[in-house]
């Protein structure tokens, strides 16, 4: 998952991402570390980010 990635790239804090996505601070912390999330957590998080759920979700690292 590109999380962090998608997420500094656009210049966002985590508190900022709670306030756009709704998706509370640890919530975001935990996916950021272990890479998995539900997939309804997921699409608030691509929405608030402007980004597709593929290109959250992709796994570069395979790329």
């Amino acid at each position: 998952m590109n999380l962090r990635s998608i997420r500094t790239s656009k210049g966002l804090s985590v508190p900022d991402l709670v306030k756009l996505s709704g998706v509370p601070r640890r919530t975001i912390q935990e996916i950021e570390n272990r890479d998995d999330c539900r997939v309804s957590t997921a699409i608030k998080l691509a929405d608030a980010l402007g980004v597709s759920l593929e290109e959250l979700c992709r796994d570069t690292k395979e790329s």
